[in-house]
């Protein structure tokens, strides 16, 4: 009696048969939740403890943001340097007044001279200005002339000739010097010692 009642107990107690086709699912679907708990089961194991944060002294801090700060400044006021120019600066020995040479002093006769020598070639150069402003107006007037009494006998060249020259331009002209050339010159073909300073620019080093 004994025997049946614990079998119709342990009947009892267990689950109901399920079809042939769902027990592979059911299977499969306890495998998942078991894999899943057990990785959610380690994700805090694997964790590290929280480190310790060190303790930096302000002063310590605030003297590396000052070198910081003074370093910046020194790259801005070396980028701000210029290259001098040779050329445009007097060497301080010339400056000296000493080293001046005094002016010439000439002779009320040679002075007077080179005055009226100056006034002689000024009048010479402004006739010469005006005869050819003058042989110019003449010029553009004959050309004015002569155009007008083409426009009357043949319109058709008239407007040949004032086309456009397209080998006009560019223009180039050599008008008249204000001293006479001199013939027969040679230039000196001389040698020459280039000591033109090269600067680079340094950057300052910690």
């Amino acid at each position: 009696m004994a025997a049946a009642a614990l079998g119709a107990a342990w009947r009892a107690l267990r689950p109901p048969r399920r079809l042939l086709g769902m027990w592979p699912a059911q299977t499969r679907d306890a495998h998942q939740r078991a894999s899943l708990l057990s990785f959610w089961g380690l994700v805090p194991m694997r964790a590290e403890p929280l480190r310790k944060k060190k303790k930096v002294d302000p002063k310590k801090d605030q003297a590396a943001k000052d070198r910081l700060k003074k370093r910046i400044r020194r790259l801005e006021k070396a980028s701000q340097e210029l290259i001098p120019i040779e050329d445009f600066i007097t060497p301080v020995k010339f400056l000296n007044k000493t080293r001046q040479r005094p002016p010439a002093e000439l002779p009320f006769e040679e002075s007077e001279r080179r005055a009226l020598l100056l006034k002689k070639w000024s009048l010479y150069k402004q006739r010469e200005h005006e005869a050819e402003r003058d042989a110019v107006r003449s010029l553009l007037q004959a050309q004015q002339e002569a155009l007008r009494e083409l426009q009357l006998t043949a319109p058709e060249l008239h407007a040949e000739a004032t086309k456009r020259d397209p080998g006009l331009f560019p223009f180039e002209r050599q008008g008249p010097d204000y001293t006479p050339p001199i013939s027969n010159y040679q230039p000196p073909e001389g040698r020459y010692h280039d000591i033109t300073k090269v600067y680079t620019q340094v950057e300052f080093k910690r």
